[in-house]
Formats: structure tokens, sequence, C-alpha cells
């Protein structure tokens, strides 16, 4: 039985939506953290529908925080724990993406992830297994979940932008090129790659520049 993902919106500022971008933010943050991001990308996305789901699971002694799965050396967790979680989360957002599609009346390749830390992980885990590919997904600040596997479980492949901050403290940048070897060596064409010169666990001017340059070409803009 999957959770349903409480979301917020901005509607495409044509009024006609004819893409849709789905933020995924990171532990400990909501949706809300990253919606504020469509203010900067509406304009250039002018027939964009932003969505920005809340993660299935609130944290504990953080009323507005969430979390996609339990990490256990930040909160305790078991492994065994992070993996059910991991595993809950993954049904959950697949669910939510059917029906986004459904209600939305787009397809996927009118679809773009974009994922901050945590949000990430879970679109660099997610959108590979599904039947049908995403226009692209941004990878700001995260890595690749269960590299070993990915070459195998890759049902289908879409462009992926890869930023990370050279100063990051939480997610280690050498995660960008892990993540952009694994995903070369599951087939993945067109991987590109941003370094955030002087950034921690954070979006900088620069990357977001390029994030919106990467959605304005993959969603036809």
């Amino acid at each position: 039985m999957t959770r349903v993902l409480n979301a917020g919106r901005k509607g495409p500022q044509s009024g006609e939506t004819k893409s849709v971008v789905v933020f995924l933010h990171g532990y400990g943050a909501n949706g809300a953290d990253l919606l504020g991001i469509a203010d900067a990308l509406g304009e250039h996305l002018p027939d964009t529908l932003f969505v920005a789901p809340d993660a299935p699971e609130t944290i504990p002694g953080m009323p507005s925080g969430y979390q996609w799965f339990p990490i256990p050396w930040i909160d305790g967790s078991s492994e065994e724990e992070a993996m059910r979680g991991m595993a809950a989360a993954v049904d959950d957002l697949n669910a939510f993406l059917d029906a986004l599609m459904v209600d939305e009346d787009v397809l996927p390749e009118q679809v773009a992830l974009f994922g901050f830390s945590q949000g990430t992980m879970m679109s660099l885990y997610v959108a590979p297994r599904r039947e049908d590919p995403v226009a692209g997904i941004v990878a700001i600040s995260g890595r690749v979940l269960s590299p070993e596997t990915l070459a195998d479980e890759t049902v289908s492949r879409m462009p992926v932008l890869l930023v990370h901050g050279d100063a990051d403290d939480v997610v280690p940048p050498q995660s960008l090129p892990e993540a952009a070897e694994a995903l070369q060596q599951a087939g993945f064409q067109d991987v590109f790659a941003h370094v955030m010169k002087g950034t921690g666990h954070g979006i900088a001017p620069d990357g977001l520049g390029v994030a919106l340059a990467f959605l304005r070409d993959k969603l036809g803009f």
C-alpha cells in the first residue's frame, strides 16, 4: 500500500501545462524548500508546471522536516531500516509520478526530475528503473544509490545533469564522478556535469543557471 505524497504546486506562467518539473527535496527539508526555485525558473519555462512533494516520512523532532528514507549515520537507524524505508519510498514516488502524469495529461518525455541531496538519490534510483524515460534529471549534491546494481536494473536511459559543490561537507564532491561513471557503465549516453566552485551543500547561482539551460533544452523550450 503506497502512501500519498502531499505536494505543493506552482502553475505555468502561460496558463497551459506542456511540461512538468518535479522537485525532490533533501533529508530534513520539505517540498516548499525547493518550490521557491520555481520563481527563478518559471519565466524561462512558461509552459511548465512545478510540483514539489513532501517525502513520505516525518523526522522525530523536526515537525516540518521529512525524509525519503532513514540515514543510519544521522539518526542511528539500522541498515535494514534504511533499506526498508527506501524500498517503500521508491514505491511511493513511482505511484506519485504515475498519478501526476494521468492527472496532468502529460507523457514521461514531458516530465523532468530535479533532485537535491537525498532527492537526487531518489531521482537517480527511480527514474532509470521506470518503463519509459523522463525528459531528464537534474541531480544536485547527491549520489547514485546501489551503483553495483544500476547496469543490470536500468530499464530506461534519459539525459542526466550532475551538479555538485566542491566544498560539500555533507555528500562528498567525489560522489559526482562516481555517479557519472556508474551511469556511463549502465549505458547512459547523455551525462553532463557541473562543479560549483567554493560551494558547500547547496545550490549556487551558476549551478541553477546550468540546470535551467538543461531543462529548457530537454523540455523543448
